[in-house]
C-alpha cells in the first residue's frame, strides 16, 4: 500500500543516526473488536539534533510525546512519525489505537465458528510489528522488549518471554506484565492471546538451565493436537542443534502455538514459535505431510540460534536465516529423528521448487539485492530457502560436516545478540575449515542460475570404460560455471532391483572435468551423476541410462537415488528436451511402486501439470482421461489403508475429466465404492466435494449442507473453494467479484477460493475473465495489503489456459506498465514465465 515501504537506504541512514536501547508496550485487547489500544515508550540515543522517524501503522494516534514534550500529532503520516531536534538520550512515547487484521498480518484476530471464541495472534515477518506498536521496524536495531496485556481474565496470553502471573484488572479482565526480552529485532517479537487450550513440559538445557515447554492450539482442535509427539521432536531438535551447534538455546522458556488462519507454514517469534493449523490432523494425511510437520518444527527451533540469537543487519542476507534453517532441519531430521530419509524429501521438494525458481525470469543470487520492503516480501521464495539450503549442503561437503558445525558455533559465540553479514559466517568458517572461500561465494552467493551437468562416456569392445567426463553448462543469462562437490553412482540390474555397484566422490569445476578414476570399470546399466545429492545442479542422463531409467526406475533400490532420477526426467520435460506425454507414461508405469510419500506427492502434482498444461493442446483431453484412467487403477491396486493408496484417491479426484470419473468420485464419496482400508473421512470428503463441483455434479445449495455438517474454519475454506470450482458463469462471475470487489474475506478464504477459481475442469470458463484479471491487477494492488494482494495476484491468473492469448495478453501488461510496483511486476512476470514454458513444452509435445 502507498506510504507503507521503507528502503534499505533510509534504513542504513536511519541506522547512522541512532541506536535503540528498549521498548515498553501496553497492550489493552478489551477494546472491542475492531480496534486495540497500544502504548509504546521506546528509548533510544541519536546524534544530537537529527531528525529521523518511527514506524507506526493504525487507525489513530491520540498523543505522541518525545523527552516530555508533546508532538502534534500531525507528525504522523504515510506510517511514519517524523521526529525532529533529537537529542543524545531520547524517550519517546506513542498513544495509539491500532487495526486488528484478518489478513495474517500485525495482530490477527480469528472468531471461531465452532464456539464464537476469539483468538489473536502476531505475524511481524517483515514489517508488520508496526501494526501493533511504534517502532523502528528494521533488523539492526535490536533492543528489549517488554510487554504488558489486558485482556479478558479467562484467556492465555503468551510472548516472547515466560508468562507472568495475571492481576485481576476489573470487569472480568486481567494484565500480564511481561518481563523484558534478550535483545532482538523487532520482527521476532510475538503476541498470542485467546482462550486456548495448553499442555506444558520442560527440558533441562546443555547449559544446565531448564526450559519450558508448551503447546497451544484452539479449544476446538485440541482433541487432534499430539502434543507428546510434537514434544518428542522438540527434545531430540534441542539435544542435536545444542551438540552440534557447541551453543546452548539462547531465550528463557519455548512454547509452540498451533493457529488459525496463518500465511505461512511457521514463524519463529523468539521462544513463542506460531505453527499453521493444517499441522494439527483432525483427518488422515500422508507421510508427507507427517514429516514436513516435523521439519517444520526443526526449522523453526533451528531459527533460534540462526536469525533470533545472531540476525541479519538487512533483508539481503534474509538467507543467512531461511537457507540455514531449511539445512539444518533437514540433516536434524536425518540424522535425530525417524524420519531417516529426510535428504531425499529435500531433494523431491525443495530442490524442486529451488530448480524452478533459478530458471524464472526473476531469479537472483542466494544474496539478493533488497531495495525496500516490498523487494523482501517477494523474496520468500525458493531461491533463499531451498537453493541456499540446497547451497549449504554443497558447502558443508566443500569445507567438511565436522569444519561446518565448528565454524557455525564459532559464529554463533562472537556474534550473539548481534547483527551480521555474510562476510561474518564466512570468516568463521574459512578458520575451521582452512578453504578460501570469497571464490566459492561470488560463484554459488553472489550469482544467478543453475547449471547442468551431464556424462560424456565412451567405451571399449569389452564394455568397459575408455573415457569419462562431466560436462558443466549454464544458461546464457547466467553463464557462471561453479565448483561442485558430488558423487557419481553406478548401478547395475540385478535380481534384488537396480542397485548401486561402485561410487565416487570428487570436485567438479570447469566446463570439462576429466574422471580418470572411473576408466576400466564395467560401464552400468545406470549412471547417476550427483549420486547422494551433494551438489545444486541438474542433472541429465546418458543415453542407456536413459532407456535404463524408462524402463527400470522403480527397481533402483536407493530412495535417493530413483529421487534423483525422477527429477531429471522431469526437468527433461519442463526443459522441453523429452515429451510430456513419455513423461505421463513414466509416472503412471512407475509411482504405484515409490516407498518416499514426497516423492510420489511431488510427482503426482507433476503428473497433473503435465497433463493439464503441458502435453499438446490436441491430445490434452485424452491425456486428462488417461492420467485420470491411471490413478483411479493406481488407488485400487494400492495396499490397504496405505499412505500411497491416500495420495492415489486425492490426485485421481484432483484429475476428474469424463462423467465417468465423477460418477466414480460421486459412488467413493456415498460409500456405494469403497477401497479397503480407505476411510472417507472429512477432510477428502471435502476434497471429493470438490472434484464434484469441478465436475458440476452438486449445486451450492448441497456445499452449503456440508458446510452446516462441518461449520468449521477448515469447512469454510473447503466450502469457498467449492463454489469457486462451480463450471458456470454465474459461479466463477460470483466468486470473482466476492474476491476482487470484497475487501473483507479473511486471507484463507482468499486463498481457498481463488484455488477453486482457476480449477482445470472449468478451463473454456477462464477464458473471459483474462481481461478482468489485468483490469484488476493495479486496483488490488493498490488497495490491499500485501498478503491478499499476492493470493489475488498470483492465485487469480488463469494459468489452466497456457495459451497464445494469456501469454500474449500478459506481455501486453507489463509493456504497458512498466512503472507498476517492482513487486507487482515480478508476480506477472513469473506467471507469463509459466505459460511461455508451458507453450515451449507443448510444442515439444506435438512432434
Amino acid at each position: 500500500m502507498p506510504g507503507e515501504n521503507l528502503t534499505r537506504i533510509e534504513a542504513q541512514e536511519r541506522r547512522a543516526i541512532l541506536d535503540t536501547q528498549s521498548y515498553e508496550v501496553i497492550l489493552d485487547l478489551t477494546t472491542g473488536a475492531e480496534v486495540f489500544r497500544s502504548t509504546t515508550t521506546v528509548r533510544f540515543t541519536a546524534t544530537e539534533g537529527a531528525a529521523t522517524f518511527i514506524d507506526l501503522i493504525a487507525r489513530d494516534v491520540h498523543r505522541i510525546t518525545l523527552n516530555g514534550r508533546d508532538i502534534p500529532t500531525s507528525a504522523f503520516a504515510d506510517s511514519r512519525i517524523a521526529l525532529t531536534n533529537l537529542a543524545p538520550e531520547n524517550e519517546l512515547v506513542v498513544d495509539a489505537d491500532c487495526l486488528y487484521t484478518n489478513t495474517g498480518e500485525g495482530l490477527h484476530r480469528f472468531v471461531d465458528p465452532v464456539d464464537g471464541e476469539v483468538y489473536l495472534y502476531s505475524q511481524f515477518e517483515v514489517p508488520d510489528s508496526r501494526r501493533m506498536f511504534a517502532v523502528f521496524e528494521q533488523p539492526d536495531l535490536k533492543a528489549t522488549f517488554q510487554f504488558t496485556v489486558t485482556a479478558p481474565a479467562a484467556w492465555k496470553v503468551t510472548s516472547n518471554s515466560p508468562t507472568p502471573d495475571p492481576a485481576p484488572a476489573g470487569e472480568g479482565k486481567s494484565t500480564w506484565e511481561f518481563e523484558p526480552t534478550p535483545r532482538i529485532s523487532s520482527y521476532i517479537t510475538a503476541l498470542i492471546a485467546g482462550p486456548y487450550e495448553a499442555t506444558y513440559s520442560e527440558l533441562t538445557s546443555a547449559s544446565g538451565r531448564v526450559i519450558p515447554l508448551g503447546i497451544f492450539a484452539r479449544k476446538s482442535l485440541w482433541q487432534y493436537l499430539d502434543a507428546d509427539y510434537i514434544f518428542e521432536k522438540t527434545r531430540q531438535g534441542f539435544a542435536y542443534y545444542e551438540k552440534k551447534f557447541d551453543y546452548p538455546y539462547p531465550f528463557a522458556k519455548y512454547d509452540q502455538l498451533f493457529v488459525p488462519e496463518f500465511n505461512a507454514g511457521a514463524m519463529e517469534n523468539a521462544g513463542a514459535v506460531t505453527f499453521t493449523e493444517v499441522y494439527v490432523f483432525r483427518s488422515k494425511v500422508t507421510d508427507a505431510v507427517k514429516e514436513r510437520r516435523v521439519v517444520t518444527i526443526l526449522h523453526e527451533l533451528a531459527h533460534m540460534w540462526f536469525g533470533d540469537l545472531v540476525t541479519m543487519k538487512w533483508w539481503n542476507d534474509l538467507w543467512l536465516n531461511e537457507s540455514f534453517a531449511e539445512w539444518a532441519s533437514t540433516i536434524a531430521t536425518a540424522e535425530a529423528t525417524e524420519w531417516t530419509e529426510a535428504w531425499t524429501t529435500f531433494n523431491a521438494m525443495e530442490k524442486t521448487w529451488a530448480y524452478r525458481q533459478d530458471q524464472l525470469p526473476s531469479t537472483h543470487p542466494v544474496v539478493a539485492e533488497i531495495r525496500d520492503l516490498e523487494d523482501v516480501q517477494v523474496n520468500f521464495d525458493g531461491i533463499t530457502y531451498a537453493k541456499g539450503g540446497s547451497v549449504l549442503k554443497q558447502l558443508a561437503a566443500w569445507v567438511g560436516i565436522d569444519e561446518f558445525f565448528a565454524g557455525v558455533g564459532a559464529y554463533f559465540t562472537k556474534h550473539a545478540y548481534g547483527n551480521t553479514v555474510l562476510a561474518d559466517l564466512l570468516t568463521e568458517l574459512e578458520a575451521t575449515s582452512g578453504r578460501e572461500l570469497s571464490g566459492w561465494s561470488k560463484k554459488w552467493l553472489e550469482t544467478a542460475g543453475v547449471n547442468t551437468l551431464s556424462p560424456a562416456v565412451a567405451e571399449g569392445a569389452d564394455g568397459r570404460i575408455t573415457s569419462f567426463k562431466i560436462v558443466q553448462t549454464a544458461p546464457a543469462d547466467y553463464p557462471t560455471i561453479r565448483p561442485h562437490r558430488l558423487g557419481v553412482g553406478f548401478y547395475t540390474l540385478g535380481a534384488g532391483g537396480l542397485e548401486r555397484t561402485h561410487a565416487i566422490e570428487l570436485d567438479v569445476d570447469g566446463d570439462l572435468t576429466d574422471v580418470p578414476q572411473l576408466v576400466g570399470q564395467a560401464r552400468p546399466d545406470l549412471i547417476v551423476l550427483n549420486d547422494q545429492d551433494l551438489a545444486y545442479a541438474k542433472i541429465r542422463l546418458d543415453e542407456r541410462s536413459l532407456e535404463t531409467a524408462i524402463g527400470h526406475l522403480a527397481k533402483i533400490t536407493d530412495p535417493l537415488a530413483r529421487s534423483l532420477v525422477w527429477g531429471a526426467a522431469w526437468d527433461q520435460t519442463r526443459d522441453a528436451e523429452a515429451s510430456a506425454s513419455d513423461y505421463v507414461d513414466l509416472v503412471l508405469g512407475n509411482i504405484g511402486s515409490e516407498t518416499e510419500s514426497t516423492t510420489v506427492r511431488t510427482t503426482l502434482a507433476q503428473l497433473l501439470l503435465a497433463a493439464n498444461s503441458y502435453v499438446a493442446r490436441d491430445r490434452r483431453e485424452l491425456s486428462r482421461a488417461k492420467v485420470a484412467d491411471g490413478l483411479w487403477a493406481l488407488a485400487q491396486s494400492a495396499a490397504a489403508g496405505s499412505d500411497s493408496q491416500l495420495q492415489f484417491v486425492t490426485a485421481f479426484a484432483s484429475a476428474a475429466a469424463t462423467p465417468a470419473h465423477w460418477a466414480t468420485v460421486k459412488d467413493l464419496r456415498a460409500g456405494t465404492v469403497s477401497l479397503d482400508g480407505l476411510t472417507i473421512d472429512t477432510d477428502l470428503s471435502w476434497q471429493l466435494l470438490v472434484s464434484l463441483a469441478a465436475g458440476g455434479l452438486v449445486t451450492e445449495a448441497e456445499i452449503d449442507d456440508a458446510l452446516a455438517d462441518d461449520n468449521t474454519a477448515k469447512g469454510g475454506e473447503f466450502a469457498a473453494q467449492a463454489k469457486a470450482a462451480l463450471p458456470h458463469p454465474a459461479a466463477k462471475a460470483a466468486a470473482w467479484d466476492s474476491l476482487v470487489k470484497n475487501a473483507n474475506l479473511p486471507n484463507t478464504i482468499v486463498r481457498s477460493a481463488a484455488l477453486g477459481f482457476v480449477h482445470p475442469a472449468g478451463l473454456e470458463l477462464l477464458d473471459e475473465f483474462v481481461d478482468r484479471y489485468f483490469d484488476m491487477l493495479l486496483p488490488v494492488w493498490n488497495s490491499r495489503s500485501y498478503k491478499i494482494a499476492e493470493y489475488l495476484v498470483l492465485g487469480l491468473y488463469p494459468a489452466p489456459l497456457a495459451n497464445a492469448r494469456l501469454r500474449d495478453a500478459t506481455r501486453a501488461w507489463l509493456a504497458e506498465n512498466a512503472d507498476a510496483a517492482p513487486a507487482l511486476r515480478r508476480m506477472v512476470a513469473e506467471n507469463l514465465a509459466g505459460v511461455e514454458r508451458a507453450l515451449s513444452v507443448q510444442e515439444r509435445d506435438a512432434l
